[in-house]
C-alpha cells in the first residue's frame, strides 16, 4: 500500500547540485564534529600524556573502530533499505525495519563487547603494541568495549536519519556528543590526570548521551518518522531481516576488510617503534579531516541515489555522481596544498616531541598520492551503495583492504625497505582498487538495470 503524501525529504525532483550540497552540508558539519571528537582525544592525550599515550590511543582506537564497523555494516544496510522505501513511497514498512535493526544491533553489540574483553591481550599482541603503550592501550580498549553498545546505537540512529533524507538532526546530536567529549576530556584527562582511560570514558559517555537524546527525539516525533514504539514492533521479523542481512553482511565485510587492513598496516608501523606509531596515529587523524568532509558528500549521495533508483530516475543518479566528483575533487585539491605547506605545524598541534613532528612531511608526502582516488570513490562508491549493490561493495572493500592495502604496504615498507614512507604510501594507494572498478561500473551503465530492493513489497 502506498501513501498519498510525498516524503518530507524528497530528492526525486529539483536542482541536483543545489540539493546535493545542501543535503551534504549538515553531514559535513556532522563529520567535522566527529573529526573534532577524535582530534580532541589526540590533542589532549598528546599534551597531557605524551607520545606513548598517542601510540596507545592510535592502536586501541583501531580495534574500537573495527568493532564499530560491524554495526555500521548493518546500519548502512538499513539506511539503503529505508531510503528506497522512501523513494518508492512505502513508508508503512519503515517502523518494522527500524525495530528489527534495533534488536539485532543490541544482540550484536553485547556479543562483540564480550569477545573484545575476553581476547584483549591477544588482540594487542597481534598488533605489536609497544611495551611503553601496552597498559594504556589495554585500559582504553576495556572502557570502549564496555560502552560499545552505545556506539552501536549512536551509529544506528544516524543511519536512520540518513535513510529518511534528514541530514540536519544528526548534526545536532553529534555536536552534543562532541561538546560532552571535549568537556569530559579536559576534566578526566587534563584535570583528574586519568590518562587515556579518561579519554575513553569521555568518548563513550558522549556517545551514550547522544544516543539517548536522539532516541527520545524519535519517540516524541514518532508520527513524523512513521515509528511505532510498541514492544511488539521490536520483534525481529524474518521478512525484513533477510533483505537487511543480504545488505548488511557484505557492507560489514567491506568496512571490516578495510579496517582489518589498517590494523595490519598499524602493526607493521608499530614494529618501527613508538614514535613511528605516534606519527601514523596523528597522520591518520589529520587525514580524517578531508576524508570526513568528502564522506559527507557520499553520505548525501547514497540516500539520494536510493530514492531515485527506487523512483526509476536513473538520469538523476548519473548527474548526482558527476556532481559528487566535482565537489570532492575541490575538497581534496585545497586540502593537499594546505597539508603540504603546513604539515609540521599541523602535527605540532598534537605534540611538542620533535621525534614525531620532524617526520610529518614523510607521512604527508606519501598519503597525498591516494587523494585523487578518494575523491573519485566518494561518487562511484556512493552510487554502488545507494543502489543496494552490497556484493560489489564487499568485493571492492576486500580488494582495497585485504589485498592491496596490506600487500602494497608490505611491498613498499618491508620488501623495498622504504619503512614509514612505504607503509603510508601503500596505505594511501590501496584506494585505487576501489575507485577504478566502481568508476568503470558507473560508466558502463549496467547499474541502471538493477531491480529496486523494495519493488516486490
Amino acid at each position: 500500500m502506498k501513501t498519498s503524501q510525498k516524503p518530507a525529504n524528497d530528492y526525486t525532483d529539483g536542482n541536483i547540485p543545489k540539493q546535493l550540497i545542501l543535503f551534504a552540508l549538515p553531514f559535513m558539519a556532522s563529520n567535522a564534529m566527529q573529526v573534532l571528537y577524535s582530534l580532541v582525544d589526540m590533542l589532549i592525550v598528546g599534551r597531557f600524556v605524551g607520545s606513548f599515550g598517542l601510540s596507545a590511543v592510535s592502536i586501541a582506537s583501531q580495534v574500537f573502530t573495527f568493532a564499530t564497523m560491524l554495526s555500521m555494516g548493518f546500519s548502512t544496510g538499513g539506511q539503503v533499505y529505508i531510503a528506497q522505501l522512501m523513494g518508492a513511497d512505502k513508508k508503512e514498512h519503515i517502523s518494522f525495519t527500524i525495530g528489527t535493526m534495533f534488536s539485532v544491533l543490541i544482540i550484536l553489540g553485547v556479543s562483540i563487547s564480550t569477545l573484545i574483553l575476553l581476547f584483549k591481550d591477544g588482540i594487542l599482541g597481534l598488533l605489536n603494541t609497544p611495551a611503553e603503550s601496552y597498559s594504556m592501550a589495554q585500559n582504553y580498549l576495556i572502557v570502549c568495549a564496555v560502552g560499545l553498545i552505545f556506539s552501536f546505537g549512536y551509529n544506528m540512529v544516524s543511519a536512520i536519519f540518513r535513510g529518511m533524507g534528514d541530514s540536519r538532526h544528526p548534526f545536532w546530536f553529534i555536536l552534543l556528543a562532541s561538546v560532552i567529549n571535549l568537556l569530559l576530556d579536559l576534566l578526566f584527562t587534563g584535570l583528574f590526570r586519568w590518562g587515556v582511560t579518561g579519554t575513553a570514558l569521555a568518548t563513550i559517555i558522549g556517545q551514550a548521551v547522544s544516543f539517548f537524546c536522539s532516541t527520545i527525539f524519535f519517540y516524541k516525533n514518532r508520527a513524523d518518522f512513521y515509528l511505532n514504539f510498541e514492544l511488539s514492533n521490536f520483534k525481529i521479523r524474518p521478512q525484513i531481516l533477510v533483505p537487511l542481512t543480504k545488505l548488511a553482511v557484505p557492507f560489514a565485510i567491506s568496512s571490516c576488510a578495510i579496517n582489518v587492513s589498517m590494523l595490519f598496516v598499524n602493526s607493521m608501523v608499530n614494529s618501527l617503534g613508538v614514535y613511528a606509531s605516534a606519527v601514523f596515529g596523528v597522520g591518520c587523524k589529520l587525514d580524517d579531516i578531508v576524508n570526513k568532509f568528502s564522506q559527507g558528500i557520499m553520505l548525501a549521495l547514497s540516500p539520494f541515489v536510493g530514492q531515485n533508483i527506487a523512483a526509476g530516475k536513473t538520469e538523476r543518479v548519473k548527474k548526482g555522481v558527476l556532481w559528487s566528483w566535482f565537489y570532492c575533487g575541490a575538497f581534496y585539491a585545497v586540502f593537499t596544498v594546505i597539508y603540504i605547506i603546513y604539515s609540521r605545524q599541523m602535527f605540532g598541534l598534537f605534540t611538542d616531541d620533535r621525534n614525531v613532528v620532524e617526520q610529518a612531511p614523510v607521512f604527508v608526502s606519501a598519503i597525498i598520492w591516494g587523494f585523487p582516488a578518494m575523491a573519485v570513490l566518494r561518487g562511484s562508491g556512493g552510487m554502488v551503495q545507494g543502489i543496494g549493490n552490497a556484493k560489489m561493495s564487499m568485493i571492492l572493500g576486500i580488494l582495497d583492504g585485504f589485498l592491496f592495502r596490506i600487500l602494497l604496504s608490505y611491498l613498499f615498507g618491508i620488501v623495498m625497505h622504504m619503512q614509514l614512507y612505504g607503509f603510508v604510501l601503500g596505505y594511501g594507494l590501496a584506494c585505487y582498487a576501489h575507485a577504478i572498478p566502481s568508476t568503470i561500473y558507473f560508466l558502463s551503465g549496467k547499474w541502471k538495470k538493477r531491480k529496486s530492493l523494495v519493488e516486490d513489497i
